[in-house]
């Protein structure tokens, strides 16, 4: 706390968040308002629910201290970023952001808020380091007045969720985060301009694409879908490797490892991973700058 204590020019909200972070480390099984301040010993939820809601302070500038807080404990030159998005159930139209669209939380479509998150994972622990609102583009952002009722800045227009992950990631670099490696999931592995951003910063990557995904074999000149090239792999070519440990032990996987670079001086691959009992495939572009 007295790192961004200075973030909070009046002493009521320095205190408030002071409890409301207690709280949400406590082991207080939901984590709201309500529980919050009767934990803080709070007759009403009103002061917790102002820190959210109407109080004066800069969230952006917090998350850049806890961020560099962060790397000062988890710091590594070969730590991954890893981006990913997960969604908030919600009622009613009016929480920014808000629309009917899939979420993971529930596995289905469902009425809800969706956020773009970015973590830091090293071998000294894993943390969020940052994080960007999901605005939909016809219900939210081709509607002006909506935005300003739910007071959206003016300057925050549509982004795709890779974009946004573009926008944590350039934040983390210029803010000098240690980082060798960034994963994401398909919806980010097909985004062209993440890739391109990250060989031209020198970070290398791991990200899944689907099954249809043409990759350059034979020196360049042909290109064959990633399934396609599963099927010519011999069962000698199947590495087992653990993803680490899970609720079950450890993640067995069989691994294959696909040299696709084109030209000199070039570290492309692709990765296949095989479930050992369903035997589904997952792809996996890879690049290094070494």
């Amino acid at each position: 706390m007295t790192r961004v204590a200075g973030r909070f020019a009046r002493a009521q909200p320095r205190a408030t968040t002071a409890r409301f972070v207690e709280g949400l480390l406590s082991g207080v099984e939901r984590k709201t308002c309500w529980s919050l301040a009767e934990h803080a010993g709070d007759a009403d939820p009103q002061a917790m629910q102002r820190l959210l809601r109407t109080a004066v302070w800069d969230a952006d500038a917090v998350r850049d201290d806890v961020r560099d807080w962060l790397v000062e404990q988890l710091g590594h030159p070969d730590a991954v970023l890893v981006a990913d998005e997960t969604g908030f159930l919600k009622k009613g139209a009016c929480s920014v952001g808000v629309q009917r669209q899939y979420t993971g939380t529930a596995g289905r479509v469902e009425n809800s808020q969706v956020g773009v998150f970015l973590a830091y994972v090293s071998p000294a622990g894993r943390a969020m380091i940052d994080r960007r609102l999901y605005l939909p583009e016809t219900t939210w952002c081709d509607q002006p007045e909506r935005l300003t009722a739910a007071g959206v800045p003016d300057q925050v227009g549509f982004a795709t969720k890779p974009a946004l992950a573009r926008q944590m990631i350039t934040a983390a670099i210029d803010a000098g985060v240690p980082v060798g490696w960034v994963t994401a999931d398909e919806v980010y592995g097909a985004d062209p301009g993440l890739r391109t951003d990250l060989e031209t910063y020198g970070i290398g990557y791991v990200l899944a694409v689907g099954c249809d995904r043409r990759v350059a074999v034979n020196d360049g000149r042909t290109l064959v879908r990633g399934d396609t090239l599963a099927e010519r792999i011999p069962t000698t070519g199947w590495q087992p490797r653990s993803c680490g440990p899970g609720a079950k032990g450890h993640r067995d996987y069989l691994w294959a490892w696909i040299t696709t670079a084109t030209r000199p001086g070039e570290h492309r691959w692709l990765l296949i991973r095989r479930n050992r009992t369903t035997g589904d495939l997952a792809f996996y572009l890879c690049w290094s700058p070494r």
